[in-house]
């Protein structure tokens, strides 16, 4: 139990993100070289769904808080429960997704309890017994591994996409176990209002397919045409940090090392250039297709296919093939 590992499910008015199951894929490599397993734990009004799919996505035990106080997310009462679990079973590792409820409940855990904390990271793995993770330093310019040799167990929140997604094996099952951790409205200093969703529909992260603009793109115009290609593929339009700066596209688009991490089956770069901090959030992904115009620019260094050309004249046709492929 001690050195178990241990990851975070999170959800959001009911509806899980799986992008937590995806840290059971490599909760379970690390438990593995620990000689332990790999535990999930969530809180909540309801928990039998999501221990559910746990099991099917790699866990061998789910924990969970469950009470009518949890049912909307509030950073302290969350952390509060969290706190509990993890002081109680002190597991080894503890895995978050790095987004603003993971890193709200990792970080307030971690100074609560005197764990250590590791944000951001994008690579783990255990060698001699340690836990080494690997994030993105000095703005995305380097990389950087770090190991904890004082502050144990270790807390550590993970970028979105940065690891694969298990198998899902929908006959697998497991122990629940449920703690209870009584919190009352009047302890909390925050209520539950209202839920309003985002008017901004762009979903970076889970997207199969990304059409991606950069500086070259030029303009609001530019963006139009790669939206019409992102439309007839059935993907999402992304963008450079330069294109966000220029006002050209809002901030949900961007991807890189102060936007989103993707990885999509397919990354279309139209006009970028190839930077480090954009090569930091979308250089996993598993098929890059580069346009541009300048035949020297990095991004063809990184791409799996290159079009040296001008968008204006290239996405069009694409958009002319794709749809006469997909009879649209």
């Amino acid at each position: 139990m001690a050195n178990d590992v241990w990851v975070y499910i999170e959800h959001k008015e009911g509806e899980v993100s799986p992008m937590s199951y995806e840290l059971l894929g490599i909760g379970k490599t690390l438990a593995n070289d620990f000689g332990s397993s790999v535990c999930a734990f969530a809180i909540g009004e309801n928990l039998d769904n999501i221990s559910k799919e746990a099991f099917q996505y790699g866990a061998s035990k789910v924990y969970g808080i469950e009470g009518g106080v949890y049912k909307h997310f509030r950073a302290e009462a969350y952390s509060k429960a969290a706190s509990f679990l993890l002081d109680k079973y002190k597991p080894e590792v503890v895995l978050f997704r790095a987004t603003t409820q993971g890193t709200d409940i990792a970080a307030a855990s971690a100074a609560r309890l005197g764990f250590g904390l590791c944000t951001d990271s994008i690579g783990l793995k255990v060698e001699g017994g340690q836990l080494k993770m690997t994030r993105a330093a000095f703005g995305g310019n380097y990389t950087v591994t770090v190991v904890n040799e004082k502050a144990k167990p270790q807390i550590v929140t993970v970028r979105p996409k940065a690891f694969a997604m298990p198998e899902k094996n929908a006959s697998a099952s497991g122990e629940v176990v449920k703690e209870s951790f009584a919190l009352s409205e009047d302890e909390l200093a925050t209520k539950f209002v209202e839920f309003i969703k985002s008017q901004v529909t762009v979903n970076l992260v889970e997207a199969d397919i990304i059409v991606s603009g950069g500086r070259g793109v030029g303009g609001e115009e530019g963006f139009k045409i790669l939206k019409e290609l992102a439309d007839t593929l059935g993907g999402a339009v992304g963008a450079s940090r330069a294109a966000v700066d220029s006002g050209w596209i809002p901030y949900e688009h961007q991807v890189g090392q102060t936007g989103k991490t993707v990885k999509p089956k397919i990354y279309i770069a139209c006009g970028i250039s190839g930077a480090i901090q954009h090569l930091a959030g979308m250089r996993t992904s598993d098929c890059i297709v580069a346009i541009n115009k300048d035949p020297d620019a990095p991004i063809f260094k990184n791409a799996s296919f290159g079009i040296v050309g001008d968008y204006k004249q290239v996405v069009p046709l694409l958009v002319e093939k794709f749809k006469a492929k997909l009879n649209k």
